[in-house]
């Protein structure tokens, strides 16, 4: 019988990540998928309520995903009810259910991880839930997982810092990340725009003057064309009313469509806390976020051609294949035998 391995999603993203991890142990093992969940009354009341249905418990994000999930016919098992489990990867560390905390498990690094503030801090100083953070902040912090898999060597670094130990973090790449280059050939029919991509802070409980950051971004294009993407998670009709009372008519404001093509045909590129800033950066455009961008250089996912999933699936195979203790494992396991591309992706 093959042993089985729950891949945990969240966002599209990240359950589009977790497909090709799992395409490339298909034949090898019974992969099934859960979206991202909690055992903790209380989160699972707020469920109930309604009140999380912008962050991946719930709502739209479950229901994309689980659309995504049928739509390759790909085995669902929510909430880990239906089988036991010889490995869970999984998306999130903010929330660390039993049934992850008594299996192996792998995190795999979706993107850009929110600033670290002085909620962030606090939380952490204090031991509180990391989910008390707001954000994604302490994402890939608990030190929970048997190994992390990170974007890079300046986000190992991050993580570290962050409490989780270096041994058990992993440089692997993360897909969708991994190959910008392949998004210079596309049909998306507009060029050479001032592209704007915002954020949902609103959605996700933050504060934000979303109408100072179109007033900048119109400052910054200066003339030139605008065109904005706004993220999935936003309130469309609330969006589009702020921008077309700031932004130029012509102004273009795109709800849908391949973002990263977008951005490969923009002359520059402005963020707020997006990881397409990455696109960005690995392209060569000139690019603004709310985050230092020299600190954004060092943290960019390393460019392999798209061969992430195969480094990670990698690593789900020999773990699982090393049953004995995780320790030894994580000492004797060498990274370097994982191959990736080392330098930064040449254009």
């Amino acid at each position: 019988m093959k042993k089985k391995i729950l891949f945990i999603v969240g966002s599209v993203n990240q359950t589009s990540q977790m497909h090709q991890i799992s395409a490339q142990l298909a034949d090898e093992y019974d992969c099934w998928f859960s979206q991202f969940y909690a055992d903790a009354k209380l989160i699972n009341w707020g469920i109930r309520q309604g009140w999380l249905d912008h962050t991946i418990l719930a709502g739209k994000f479950r229901t994309d995903a689980e659309t995504y999930l049928r739509s390759f016919n790909l085995n669902i098992d929510y909430q880990a009810k239906q089988n036991r489990y010889d490995l869970i990867v999984v998306c999130s560390d903010l929330v660390v259910p039993g049934a992850v905390r008594s299996t192996k498990s792998i995190w795999v690094q979706e993107g850009m991880v929110d600033e670290v503030t002085w909620l962030t801090k606090a939380v952490k100083a204090l031991g509180l839930p990391r989910y008390f953070s707001v954000g994604t902040s302490l994402n890939g912090a608990s030190n929970l997982c048997n190994i992390y898999c990170a974007a890079s060597e300046g986000y190992k670094s991050f993580f570290t810092g962050m409490g989780t130990e270096a041994s058990k973090i992993f440089v692997t790449g993360i897909p969708n990340f991994d190959n910008v280059r392949q998004y210079m050939t596309n049909d998306f029919p507009h060029h050479d725009y001032v592209m704007v991509a915002t954020s949902d802070i609103r959605e996700t409980f933050r504060s934000e003057d979303r109408l100072g950051f179109i007033r900048k971004a119109v400052s910054m294009a200066n003339g030139r064309q605008l065109l904005f993407k706004l993220h999935p998670n936003e309130v469309w009709e609330r969006a589009e009313a702020e921008i077309r009372q700031i932004a130029p008519p012509d102004a273009l404001i795109f709800q849908q469509g391949n973002t990263n093509e977008m951005i490969a045909n923009c002359a520059e590129l402005i963020t707020q806390y997006s990881t397409v800033v990455y696109v960005g950066m690995a392209l060569k455009k000139p690019v603004s976020s709310y985050f230092d961008v020299d600190e954004l250089r060092r943290l960019t996912p390393i460019q392999n051609g798209g061969t992430s999933a195969q480094n990670i699936a990698r690593i789900c195979r020999d773990f699982l294949r090393d049953m004995g203790p995780d320790e030894h494992f994580v000492k004797s396991y060498q990274y370097e035998a994982v191959a990736y591309d080392r330098q930064r992706l040449s254009l």
